[in-house]
């Protein structure tokens, strides 16, 4: 246990409080502040006026919500990403005393001279987090100042915030090394926890009562540590955090899982107060984890019952029955930042009538917080709602499709295998004429302006359908004439009539619902609305065949048919909590087979069906990874399982590390597996062996960056990638897709990728 500190704070923490809130804005606000920003119509006086007054109508927001106590607001305030500011605010990123907004932007984004950080999936979620990098001999130079201004402002207009950073350890371990450094990150730990002493000691010096440390190691089995190694960084990291004269108290929280051997070194340690998950699905995991986190003593608990992550009306009655387990004086809170889900149901006036009860959102969460805490005495007609969202959910016939639960049931059991095997399915396809190293896209090109405006358009009947269809056709035929005057080998028709990549797909199939406004950061401005599964799913028409068609019409060299993969539009989309994610899966499986089918009929010899998510849903304790896995590749499997031989079916993977489920990408069984590789220069083909036995794109460029790269960058990340693939399988391609640049430097990186692929080909040898 922590030695006692001397700063004489009192404030007790709030019964009712939330892990943290949408940032992006009710509205988009920071997204297009960013935007304007970025693109020299805003000065950074405006933006910073712009985000400053996102977060008072916030604060103000919450407040009137019943989150009125003192310290019951977080402020996780980032206006990029949180563990950017966080490795600001500490000193793990930064030379100097000062890092200018643009210094952040650039770390965040790249410039002509600097490379962004590498950016991946924050735990198991669809957010994307910038991935510091620790070299030997860091030093960590606190600027508290950060904090400070937002506690500031905060104060100014009526409001008493808790700060929230990512805790140290977690922030290590999420970090990587740099260029030629020999130390391990978590190495660095004890100079890093000094860097926080210095920051809370200035916030205690503020005034500040309570700060908030978010440490989601604690509930993963993590690659760079195993459960019992962190616990024992936790507490050496918290004994001298807490042993700290001069501090705030400090609520350690422990969201996305059940804390193991963490739990009980937090519970040593002893902050004053520690948050716990225990939504429902988390339970369901490991059911007694209440009794454990009820056995603790001498730290207040803070019971994150309200599930962070999904959209369903909270059972409210049920969990009552969990906070009583758990003893006297309890506060309540969502099990994770509410970043994870849209601002609230009251902006969708399109949802099904019968649907919009059943669900809740940020502003519905915040008010279930704030009725648990109250109980049911206290706040009736909230129990009374909740009770009837459960109760007509449970009889509602639009969840259960008998015809989908025949055809699930009649698919053979356990592992498919498509035939023939690879090795005589890329002799059959050599009849497409692919030449060596071939170059390709990811499947979108640039959603322009006028993309958006036109689509608008049409929602609104100022358009016709005819009129339409004409402007999109008009779209292809200018993306097919680019790639083409470019040089690319294969084609993509560039996605225009795709608003997401997910979406589309949801507005097609049965089983999905989609919102208007329910958009949820993915990463900086980038915004997602996550469709929601409410029920079996299936494929009433074919949904890309004609504009697929279409542009092979266009054209002599091969087209891909572009599909998103069962896992991922599951992981970028709500799902139900009454079956099991696989039943999902396989329904969708079907139905993107019934898809393959029919794009095959129209003469497409090549389809890419994407699983860019297949990292993300990885269950974060290791003991049920190899079911997930099991069930994920079944599942696209099952879409390319009738897949005729001449078919060469590709899929694409981003946004993760992907080294340990190497296995599992491989077992996908695709012909051509395309993979980010640009931010991490290439790292994870040291993963890639012998069990890799089909063709591999390793982005040779970043999409997520603005900067375009040279032919010589882009050259040396082929030959990089020869280095550990054979040439006659390896493909050429930018890491993702291209719908968030813009057409300028997607023409000029595109140039420079078929430059350097011409440049490497030019100087290689080899019997074909």
């Amino acid at each position: 246990m922590s030695t006692p500190h001397s700063t004489p704070f009192t404030a007790p923490f709030p019964s009712a409080t939330i892990q943290g809130y949408p940032r992006i804005g009710a509205q988009r606000e920071l997204k297009f502040a960013l935007e304007a920003l970025w693109s020299g119509r805003a000065s950074e006086e405006d933006f910073l006026a712009a985000s400053r007054a996102l977060r008072i109508d916030t604060y103000a927001r919450l407040r009137d919500a019943g989150l009125n106590e003192d310290y019951a607001i977080p402020a996780d305030g980032a206006v990029y990403d949180h563990v950017l500011e966080t490795a600001l605010t500490v000193g793990v990123l930064g030379t100097h005393k000062e890092v200018s907004l643009a210094e952040e932007f650039t770390l965040a984004r790249g410039n002509d001279a600097q490379p962004a950080l590498e950016m991946t999936k924050w735990f198991d979620t669809n957010y994307h987090y910038l991935v510091p990098e620790i070299a030997d001999g860091a030093v960590f130079i606190p600027r508290p100042e950060r904090t400070l201004r937002l506690v500031e402002e905060a104060r100014a207009a009526g409001h008493t915030i808790r700060p929230a950073l990512v805790g140290p350890v977690t922030l290590l371990a999420l970090s990587k090394q740099a260029d030629g450094a020999t130390s391990q990150p978590l190495e660095h730990l004890d100079a890093l926890v000094e860097s926080y002493r210095t920051v809370l000691a200035a916030l205690a010096d503020a005034g500040v009562e309570w700060v908030e440390l978010t440490e989601p190691a604690v509930v993963a089995d993590l690659a760079v540590a195993d459960d019992a190694t962190l616990a024992q960084h936790i507490a050496a990291a918290y004994a001298q955090i807490l042993g700290a004269e001069q501090r705030p108290q400090v609520l350690v929280s422990t969201p996305y899982g059940a804390a193991r051997a963490g739990l009980a070194a937090l519970a040593d340690a002893a902050p004053e107060a520690l948050h716990v998950d225990l939504a429902v699905g988390t339970l369901a995991q490991e059911p007694d984890y209440v009794h454990r986190v009820a056995s603790l003593r001498d730290i207040h608990l803070v019971a994150g019952l309200i599930d962070g992550r999904n959209v369903w009306a909270a059972d409210l009655r049920t969990l009552r029955n969990t906070l009583e387990q758990l003893g006297d004086a309890v506060s309540v809170s969502t099990s994770t930042s509410l970043l994870h889900v849209p601002h609230t149901v009251a902006a969708e006036t399109h949802l099904p009538v019968d649907v919009a009860p059943w669900l809740s959102f940020a502003d519905e969460k915040v008010a279930e917080v704030v009725a648990l805490a109250a109980g049911p005495l206290d706040a009736p007609e909230a129990y009374a709602q909740a009770d009837r969202a459960v109760r007509t959910r449970a009889a509602s016939e639009r969840t259960h499709d008998a015809a989908v639960a025949a055809r699930t049931a009649a698919l053979p059991a356990g592992e498919v295998q498509r035939q023939p095997l690879y090795a005589e399915r890329a002799e059959t396809q050599k009849s497409l004429d692919i030449p060596l190293l071939p170059t390709t896209t990811i499947g979108s090109f640039p959603q322009t302006q006028e993309i958006r405006q036109t689509r608008a358009a049409h929602k609104a009947g100022e358009i016709t359908a005819a009129e339409y269809e004409e402007a999109l056709k008009d779209e292809v035929r200018a993306v097919v004439e680019l790639q083409e005057r470019l040089g690319l080998d294969v084609l993509v028709h560039g996605e225009p009539e795709r608003n997401d990549m997910v979406q589309y797909f949801a507005e097609l199939l049965d089983g999905f619902v989609v919102t208007d406004n329910g958009w949820v950061q993915s990463y900086g401005s980038r915004c997602t609305r996550p469709p929601l599964v409410v029920g079996d799913i299936s494929r009433p028409r074919a949904m890309t065949v004609e504009w697929s068609a279409f542009a092979q019409s266009l054209s002599t060299k091969p087209v891909k048919g572009m599909l998103t993969g069962p896992v991922t539009i599951l992981a970028w989309s709500f799902n139900r909590d009454d079956v099991p994610l696989s039943v999902s899966a396989d329904q969708l499986g079907i139905a993107l087979a019934d898809e393959v089918h029919d794009l095959e009929q129209a003469g497409i010899d090549i389809i890419q069906i994407d699983e860019p998510a297949l990292r993300e849903l990885l269950p974060l304790r290791e003991e049920r990874r190899p079911e997930y896995l099991a069930w994920a590749v079944r599942a696209f499997r099952l879409a390319a399982l009738d897949a005729k031989p001449t078919t060469q079916i590709h899929t694409h993977l981003c946004y993760s590390e992907f080294g340990q489920i190497i296995e599992a990408v491989a077992a996908l069984d695709a012909d051509v597996t395309s993979i980010e590789a640009a931010r991490s220069r290439m790292e994870l083909l040291a993963d890639v062996d012998e069990r890799f036995y089909s063709a591999l794109g390793p982005g040779i460029y970043d999409i997520h960056s603005p900067r375009v790269p040279s032919v010589a960058e882009m050259a040396e990340l082929i030959r990089a990638a020869l280095r550990h693939f054979p040439l006659e399988r390896l493909w050429v391609n930018p890491d993702c897709g291209l719908k968030t640049r813009g057409y300028a430097e997607t023409e000029a990186a595109l140039r420079n990728m078929v430059l350097a692929r011409d440049e490497v080909r030019a100087t290689v040898s080899v019997t074909v």
